[in-house]
Formats: structure tokens, C-alpha cells, sequence
């Protein structure tokens, strides 16, 4: 018939949806949106339009007062200035207005503010509004962030009471719990970080991080058997990655549980990403020095060190087994690489030491074993070493 019936799929085809269609008006170059208030609101949300090939939101357009009076919108957009647009200073701005605005009451406003001055390196600042914030509202997650200022300004023990006192109020939250495990495993107190973290999987079963450190504090207790369990605990969670592989091979390995030990290490291969490649077959490599099997073990780290150049202790190995080869100027090159490149590990210094001393260059052995007990001032070898190097200055 020629006549068109009103419906939902009968839109105008030059209509926009948005807030720039709302604004573009309905005649061609008019900008007046079709409402009451006319231009006030094209006024008043032109700024929070997006441009074209720009960002969602310009933050440096907005009037942060006017917005800092609508508690809700003010808070939701901190959020995406903070946390999309990475802009702390104006996320600063909004937050000081809006706190003004609850008249310095409002503890979720500090807690942000502390946020702030923490992302611009301001700990003193941050540590001062936490603790305002803190005392207006406690909350775990303000606890964490004032804790992580404790930690910024090497302050351990504060952490650690900060904790404490979290834990205290909020007995039933694990992050405080795990931060002060964290703390005390930093600081090398391992029997407390580990009853921390058995307090915390007596209150969460399925926690991978308590799991996995108890895991690792048994493996370096030559318990393997028991990390063995903690590592096939996390695998029937779900937890499938490089890491749990490589532990769980050396954990059968040194439970002597030989046939598992290879297929172990053969999925964390599957597994690894290039950053992870260069340490899984330097652990291969460790398991076929202990098998006898030298062969492997040569070309394990050889293949270490060709997916990372960098990785120390595959060229510390390589070296011994080059000088077990007899090949004394690729052995020294290869202790040169690993002083170069990780000068805290004293078994280069010894080992490159050893050989000068036994090539007769006795000036070279002194100054590497004196680097070496640098590193590790109760290394026996090298204190031995010296001595000996000693006596034979002395009858020079």
C-alpha cells in the first residue's frame, strides 16, 4: 500500500546512538539536542564525549568540582582515571575535591587518596592518609595498602605489626595472614612464615600460594616426599603450569622415583614459555649429572644457554664439565661469563681459583678467591685456598 507502519524497526537511518547522537540533533549541522534544557546539556556532557581515534574520556577537559559533588559518578570515575587512564595526578585532584566535599569524613575517599600518593611515590603522604582512613573506617584492604607503605620504606617490623593488627580485627581474611608469611619469609624467619601459612590454609583448604610455599619449604628441608603431596595437591586443583611440572620432576627425583622424573620434566617442556625454557632444561640438565648420564647434562645447559644467554648458573655447570673434559681455555671462559654476569655467586670465583692455581697463576687465584669469599665469606674451600696461596707467598 505504499505506507510505512510505525515499529521498532522502522529507526530513521541517520539516527546515532550515543551520547554523540543525543548531542548531534535531528537537522543537518543543527548541535541542539532535543530536550528542555537545550544547550545546558550539551554544556554540561560535551567534555565526557568521545572523540574520534581519542580516549573514552578526557580527563584534562573535565570540571573535577562539579563532578566531585555526585558521590556515585565521582566515584566511578576516579576508578577509570586511576585505573584505565593511569593518570594519578588528576585521579589526585578528583579525590581531594571529593573529600572536601564529605567534609574529610568519608573513609573509601582517603583510602584512594593514600592509593594516589602512593602510585606518585609520596609513602609519607600515602602512610598518612591510610591511617586517617584507617581510623575512620578499618577495612583488610586498607591494612594491605598501608602494610605495602611499611614495606616501601623498609619498615618490616611495622608491617608486620600492621598485619597483626588486621588480623586481629579481621581474623577471618588470609591476605593479611599470607602478607605477614610473605614478610617473615623475606626476612628468612622460615618456621614462622610457614606456620603463618599453614594458619592460612586452616582457613582456606585451596590456597595455591600457602600450597606452594610449605610445598618448597619441605622440597629444601630434603623432605621431597612431602612436597611431593603438597605439588599433586595443587595439580588436582587445577593448577597445570611449567613450574608445577619442574618441581614435581625434582621432587621424584629426589624421592628416587626415577620413571616419573623424566616424563615430569618432559611436560614442563610442553609447558614453557621462552622465559621459562632456559631454567626447565637446566634442571634436566641437574637431574642427569645426578644419574651419571654427563652427556645429557652437557647438552641440557648447552641448550640452556642458547634459549638465554644470560642464564648463570648453565654456564657455571658447563664450565666444570668442559674442565672435566679437558678443555681448559673453554672452562675459563665459561667462569668468566658467570663472574660477568652474576658476581654474588662465589662457586665461579672458587672454581676459576682452583684452575689458576692449579696453571701455576697464583695472583689470579688470589684475587678470585678473595672475590669469592667476598661473596660468601665462610666458603671453606676458599678460606683453605687462601691460606695455602698465603704459605706460598711467603716463602717467595
Amino acid at each position: 500500500s505504499g505506507y510505512a507502519r510505525p515499529g521498532p524497526g522502522s529507526a530513521r537511518p541517520d539516527t546515532k546512538a550515543g551520547l554523540s547522537g543525543a548531542l548531534a540533533g535531528a537537522k543537518p549541522g543543527a548541535s541542539r539536542p532535543m530536550t528542555a534544557l537545550g544547550r545546558l546539556v550539551r554544556l554540561g556532557t560535551a567534555s565526557m564525549v568521545q572523540e574520534a581515534g581519542g580516549p573514552f574520556i578526557n580527563a584534562d577537559r573535565l570540571d573535577l568540582r562539579k563532578y566531585a559533588q555526585r558521590p556515585a559518578l565521582s566515584r566511578a570515575l576516579f576508578d577509570y582515571i586511576l585505573y584505565v587512564d593511569h593518570n594519578p595526578k588528576k585521579a589526585l585532584e578528583l579525590a581531594s575535591q571529593a573529600t572536601a566535599v564529605a567534609k574529610y569524613n568519608d573513609w573509601w575517599w582517603k583510602e584512594r587518596l593514600g592509593k594516589c600518593y602512593y602510585m606518585l611515590g609520596l609513602y609519607r603522604e600515602a602512610e598518612k592518609q591510610f591511617a586517617s582512613s584507617i581510623k575512620t573506617q578499618p577495612m583488610a584492604a586498607t591494612y594491605l595498602e598501608l602494610a605495602n607503605v611499611s614495606l616501601r620504606l623498609d619498615q618490616p617490623k611495622n608491617a608486620l605489626l600492621l598485619y597483626a593488627q588486621g588480623a586481629d580485627r579481621f581474623p577471618a581474611d588470609t591476605t593479611l595472614q599470607l602478607g605477614a608469611a610473605r614478610v617473615h619469609e623475606a626476612l628468612g624467619d622460615l618456621p614462622l612464615a610457614v606456620a603463618q601459612y599453614k594458619r592460612v590454609l586452616a582457613m582456606d583448604p585451596s590456597n595455591v600460594e600457602a600450597i606452594a610455599c610449605i610445598a618448597a619449604h619441605h622440597f629444601y628441608s630434603d623432605q621431597p616426599e612431602l612436597a611431593l603431596r603438597f605439588y599433586r595437591r595443587l595439580l588436582q586443583m587445577g593448577v597445570h603450569n611449567t613450574e608445577i611440572w619442574t618441581n614435581l620432576g625434582l621432587c621424584c627425583f629426589y624421592a628416587s622415583q626415577y620413571d616419573m622424573t623424566l616424563s615430569c620434566l618432559e611436560r614442563a617442556l610442553a609447558l614453557a614459555s621462552d622465559d621459562a625454557m632456559a631454567d626447565v632444561w637446566y634442571n634436566i640438565g641437574q637431574v642427569a649429572i645426578g644419574i651419571g648420564d654427563l652427556g645429557l647434562a652437557y647438552q641440557a645447559f648447552k641448550i640452556a644457554v642458547s634459549v638465554d644467554a644470560n642464564h648463570a648458573d648453565s654456564y657455571a655447570n658447563l664450565g666444570v664439565l668442559e674442565l672435566r673434559k679437558g678443555h681448559i681455555d673453554a672452562a675459563r671462559s665459561n667462569f668468566q661469563t658467570v663472574q660477568l654476569l652474576a658476581p654474588q655467586m662465589f662457586e665461579a670465583f672458587y672454581n676459576g681459583a682452583l684452575l689458576a692455581y692449579k696453571l701455576g697463576e697464583f695472583q689470579e687465584a688470589y684475587d678470585l678467591a678473595q672475590k669469592a669469599l667476598t661473596a660468601f665469606p665462610e666458603h671453606a674451600d676458599s678460606l683453605e685456598l687462601l691460606s695455602q696461596l698465603n704459605q706460598h707467598f711467603s716463602l717467595i
